[in-house]
């Protein structure tokens, strides 16, 4: 992570694909041209690293020069484009080829268009490191693209944020979300999590995400996605990752100004984690910790039967029932302690006591995070 002024950037593309990107494309553009001597155009600021590592790598003759156009102001682009420096050699029937960092609204290949109607080239083609195909908006064809990127924020290799990471070999991305906790609530049937997360979501404003409730909200709703889910269901079948993930990044997206989030419920394998670690990466984000409250089978049998009295839940009446959801918890899902302490997150609190107890010692270690 770095800070340019008062943003956070994380990394984002590494030289080495950078610079297999540019190899690509200087022979892609050599083969296009063939033995003509074209003339590469840069637009400064922004291309003068993109010009001058693609020139290195042409394999052919060719000729160099640049304009200078305004465009950006902090991390917006904006729609006013000022021409700074101009063409001062004659392009008559020369193949000309734009070479540009970065092409995101148009905004700039606009007057890049309108410069060269007037110099009867004998073509003009735009080649483009990256380029931001949810932000384009104009109809100007691109003829070589090297990376295709989402529409955020990037720093580095030429591109800048008010004039600094121009120097960076690689580049970074703007890190959106500067501060989020986001927890994974564990623990064996009968631990005591959904009691402690409506306490903990309260004392961190945080969003509880539970995936039982989030599957019986979108079943119940017949969301999109609850139907599918359902189909599975209803044919005995296990609900795909990819579709739970889906129902929690909706949950996330509903809350995306929250302080974090605290998972209740998932992930339940490694797989699921890995995936977790995805979505919360999109957002700019990850998982700080998951925390498993510790409890003795038998106190555990001993608070399920107690509560099967008055749940109504059937899982809850028969002791052989709960030892085999025990027996299970720990065969499948309590390898995840494994995942998450290979990452230092990994944290046991014992899940015995007053409610109040357990309550401080979960919150002594978050406040640690």
């Amino acid at each position: 992570m770095i800070k340019l002024h008062d943003k956070y950037f994380k990394p984002f593309i590494p030289a080495q694909q950078i610079d297999e990107v540019m190899q690509r494309l200087a022979k892609e553009i050599a083969e296009d041209v063939g033995d003509e001597i074209p003339v590469f155009i840069g637009i400064l600021n922004g291309s003068f690293m993109v010009v001058s590592d693609f020139v290195k790598k042409y394999p052919k003759p060719c000729e160099v020069t640049f304009i200078k156009l305004a465009s950006y102001e902090g991390v917006k682009s904006t729609e006013d484009i000022q021409r700074l420096i101009g063409i001062t050699q004659d392009l008559t029937d020369r193949t000309v080829i734009i070479l540009e960092d970065i092409i995101d609204t148009g905004n700039t290949l606009a007057e890049v268009h309108r410069i060269f109607k007037n110099e009867k080239v004998k073509s003009l083609k735009i080649a483009t490191l990256f380029y931001k195909p949810e932000a384009y908006k104009k109809d100007f064809k691109l003829h070589y693209v090297g990376i295709e990127i989402p529409n955020k924020f990037i720093v580095g290799y030429g591109l800048d944020y008010d004039g600094l990471g121009r120097n960076l070999p690689e580049v970074y991305q703007i890190k959106e979300t500067q501060h989020m906790t986001n927890l994974v609530l564990f623990g064996p049937p009968g631990a005591g999590k959904g009691t402690q997360a409506n306490f903990l979501k309260e004392k961190y404003n945080l969003v509880h995400i539970s995936t039982g409730d989030v599957f019986r909200f979108n079943i119940k709703n017949e969301t999109a996605l609850g139907m599918l889910a359902k189909s599975f269901i209803d044919k005995g079948e296990l609900v795909p990752d990819q579709v739970t993930i889906d129902m929690l990044n909706a949950e996330v997206e509903k809350n995306a100004d929250a302080n974090g989030f605290i998972f209740d419920g998932f992930p339940r394998t490694n797989a699921q984690a890995e995936s977790l670690d995805k979505l919360m990466d999109s957002k700019d984000s990850q998982i700080n910790a998951m925390i498993a409250l510790e409890v003795e089978d038998e106190i555990l049998v001993k608070r399920l039967l107690e509560r099967g009295k008055t749940s109504g839940r059937a899982d809850d009446a028969d002791e052989s029932i709960i030892r085999n959801r025990v027996k299970e918890y720990y065969s499948k899902t309590a390898i995840l302690k494994d995942y998450y302490a290979d990452q230092n997150k990994y944290f046991g609190v014992n899940g015995v006591g007053s409610i109040e107890d357990i309550t401080v010692r979960l919150s002594a270690v978050i406040d640690k995070l």
